[in-house]
């Protein structure tokens, strides 16, 4: 028998738990694009700081005016060449020393070449933002470019290429640019060259482009962050102030023509199981009064998931993963002559590239005919403003935000303004602008696949000659 003693019958009661009122939301605080502080370095750098309470991780980014067409001739590449190799060592540290001081002081930097120019961007704890500047500036001032680093960079370069060529995305808006674009703009060939201009750069070239085009007074700094504690002042001083060199005359800019005749080009690619799209043309860039409305109703017909293209090619036909619309600016200018890339594209498997095609030709037609609904309108609306505020939690996305308007010429409160004209924006002047970014007779269509398989039902679309290329 157990001596344990009989469980009592009652129960004594627990303390008593005191709960706190529930919390109540506060009243919404409105969102607005930062708004940036605009000033001069006495060396004539310009200089756009913006304070963020909390972003303890500065990001800053710098426009260099060193533009594609601005390459010599036989020597594309060039321009992506000297922005990988500014980090490549200084006056002050080999390349294995600058790669070392970057990562004690918990930085990132990055560079990479485009039509508008070189960019190059740095992020940094803002407690060692004096420090990052420092090498920073280094290597805007006294990039070493040794010789041997120099012909590593171009051996990479040469490397990736053939890699590029074999994606068939890369490889559709080769030939799209090659279509679009006369054979003597530089726009028609590719950003970061092609194997034959590669495998011609050397030290001294990159040199001479360095020295022809990056200097102070025509580069722009923007730094975001939380300054909190920080002497921005003085740490700019120091360091960027540094920076010398002469003042430059303005460089023509040549005219941009674009032939977006209704065609089709196929790159021919033997025995693939899908077919790349990419479909394009060349419209207006955001200097152009239209851009808002372009924006909102290219949304509407390939800005995400529920968008009427991926409705009919993905939710009803089954023919792809997604296909997406959008408009990516090649280089803007304030007396709008400026471009912009307006495009469609996706894949789909090489069976369906022929009724896809006249799905996509239908609800392009369709479109022109019937335009938006309100309801399309709203939803679209609702995703792209909606959006911003987490879009630019960060101080990197705000400092690219106000780098590519520096970019593109445009006000420094063009983006806080974008945001007002999309709401603003109705379904009517949407319906106008994608109609006319996107007319069924006059797109450049791109197709990567196996010509054997797609050639007729291409054909028999009626959306232009058909070409084929090798692929």
């Amino acid at each position: 028998m157990s001596d344990a003693a009989p469980a009592s019958s009652t129960r004594t009661a627990g303390p008593s738990m005191d709960f706190h009122p529930r919390p109540q939301p506060g009243e919404a605080t409105p969102w607005a694009f930062p708004a940036p502080e605009r000033g001069e370095l006495p060396n004539g750098l310009t200089v756009l700081r913006c304070h963020r309470p909390g972003q303890q991780v500065v990001a800053v980014e710098i426009n260099l005016a060193a533009p594609l067409d601005a390459e010599p001739q036989g020597l594309d590449g060039v321009a992506t060449i000297m922005a990988r190799a500014l980090s490549e060592g200084t006056d002050r540290h080999t390349a294995e020393e600058f790669t070392a001081e970057l990562e004690r002081c918990g930085a990132t930097l990055d560079a990479h070449a485009d039509h508008p120019g070189v960019r190059v961007s740095l992020e940094v704890p803002a407690s060692r933002l004096p420090k990052a500047l420092g090498l920073l500036a280094d290597a805007l001032r006294a990039p070493a470019f040794p010789d041997g680093e120099v012909e590593r960079l171009v051996r990479n370069r040469l490397d990736e290429i053939p890699h590029e060529l074999a994606n068939p995305a890369r490889r559709a808006a080769v030939a799209l640019s090659k279509e679009l674009f006369p054979a003597e703009s530089r726009m028609s060939r590719p950003r970061q060259g092609t194997e034959e201009t590669v495998e011609r750069i050397d030290a001294a070239a990159v040199r001479a482009f360095y020295e022809a085009h990056v200097r102070p007074a025509t580069a722009t700094a923007v730094v975001v962050g939380d300054f909190t504690g920080v002497d921005l002042d003085k740490a700019l001083a120091e360091s960027l102030g540094a920076w010398t060199g002469s003042a430059a005359e303005p460089r023509p800019v040549p005219p941009i023509t674009a032939d977006d005749s209704g065609r089709v080009v196929i790159v021919d690619r033997p025995g693939a199981v899908q077919t790349q799209l990419l479909i394009g043309r060349i419209g207006g860039d955001r200097h152009d009064r239209v851009w808002p409305a372009q924006v909102l109703g290219t949304y509407c017909l390939g800005g995400t998931l529920t968008s009427r293209l991926d409705r009919v090619l993905r939710e009803e036909k089954g023919y792809t993963y997604g296909v997406r619309s959008f408009g990516q600016v090649l280089r803007s200018a304030p007396d709008g002559t400026g471009a912009a890339m307006l495009a469609i594209s996706g894949s789909v498997d090489t069976a369906s590239t022929g009724p896809a095609l006249a799905d996509l030709w239908t609800v392009l037609r369709t479109l022109a005919a019937e335009g938006l609904t309100d309801a399309e309108r709203d939803v679209a609306v609702q995703n792209l403003v909606g959006v911003a505020p987490l879009k630019y939690e960060t101080a990197a996305a705000v400092a690219g935000t106000l780098a590519d308007q520096v970019e593109q010429h445009l006000p420094d409160d063009f983006q806080a303004h974008l945001y007002e004209r999309l709401a603003e924006t109705g379904t009517v002047e949407a319906t106008a602008a994608v109609v006319s970014a996107f007319p069924a007779d006059r797109l450049v269509t791109v197709l990567v696949g196996d010509a054997a398989e797609i050639l007729e039902p291409v054909k028999a679309l009626g959306i232009g000659a058909v070409t084929v290329v090798q692929g």
